[in-house]
């Protein structure tokens, strides 16, 4: 770890608490934090790890993530603050996968060009948002990719063209053991009127429906094939306003589940469970995390 921690150019964080790196404020230590400074940074971090065997995690800005307070053996990498170049070239845009997508949106709709209007408010770097195909209001992320530049758990770059990735509702076929480092996406150009219409539909949609007042995670589970979504089906089986120590599924929206201050990780698993058992006895239906867990046992999640 040593020799590791001599060589990253960023910062190198020993036995940081990931409570202080997620939207929930949930998470116990990992054995490093490690925040590189470039690709070759990334790169020797990345061939260091792998030649020790040392196990490696790759977070974004944490906003979708749950993180045992037991915490992470291994590493845990972030290009949420380095890897933020984002360029404008007429209708294409290249953005590095720290990039927070709040800011992509923002200067793609100043610049009157559509495609991404949908997502404004959605939290987490673009790195993240394209793993999970992150979408909202009828938009996804991946509508308009072009081409992603990733690099493996050897430090080897590598390119992918849009068709070379598989996208579905929240899913992603990039490679668990490739980190994306910058994508390209083609916009269009549209009225300056048309996109601040539905730039506002989707904010105020966001601020009607979610609970954005208190720590979350956001949507804790995927929605299920079919016409009733996974809050929906949680509010039916009155599990609204239930509570475990300080955490809380929503009474403002129950795919939401919050935390007031100093909940567990024990208790949103808590919750988690409690849904799916409820949901799955009152509707048949098993429902599919939509969030990302770290240092979990297996079977943690199953009722």
């Amino acid at each position: 770890m040593t020799q590791l921690k001599n060589m990253i150019q960023g910062t190198f964080l020993e036995n940081e608490p990931m409570a202080k790196h997620t939207s929930y404020g949930i998470g116990g230590p990992a054995t490093a934090y490690i925040t590189p400074a470039n690709k070759d940074d990334l790169s020797s971090a990345l061939q260091c790890a792998h030649q020790h065997r040392i196990p490696v995690h790759f977070v974004g800005s944490g906003s979708n993530l749950l993180v045992s307070d037991e915490g992470i053996d291994g590493l845990v990498f972030t290009l949420g603050k380095s890897f933020v170049h984002l360029e404008f070239d007429d209708y294409r845009v290249t953005a590095e996968s720290g990039v927070m997508l709040g800011k992509m949106v923002k200067e793609a709709t100043k610049r009157n060009l559509t495609g991404l209007e949908s997502l404004v408010g959605v939290p987490g770097t673009l790195g993240g948002a394209l793993v999970m195909n992150a979408g909202a209001f009828g938009g996804e992320i991946s509508n308009y990719l072009n081409a992603v530049a990733v690099m493996t758990m050897e430090g080897q770059l590598k390119n992918y063209s849009a068709k070379d990735i598989a996208f579905s509702y929240r899913h992603s076929t990039f490679k668990d053991n490739e980190i994306i480092l910058s994508a390209e996406f083609e916009l269009l150009e549209a009225d300056p009127e048309t996109i601040q219409i539905e730039k506002a539909k989707a904010s105020q949609g966001r601020k009607k429906t979610q609970p954005l007042r208190f720590r979350s995670a956001g949507s804790v589970f995927k929605n299920p094939e079919g016409d009733k979504a996974a809050g929906y089906l949680i509010d039916k089986a009155g599990l609204k306003g239930t509570r475990m120590g300080d955490a809380e599924i929503s009474e403002h929206h129950a795919n939401f589940f919050i935390n007031h201050g100093k909940a567990k990780s024990d208790d949103i698993a808590g919750l988690i469970r409690l849904a799916r058992k409820e949901v799955k006895e009152k509707f048949g239906i098993m429902l599919d995390l939509e969030i990302k867990t770290l240092g979990f046992e297996p079977g943690t999640f199953i009722p």
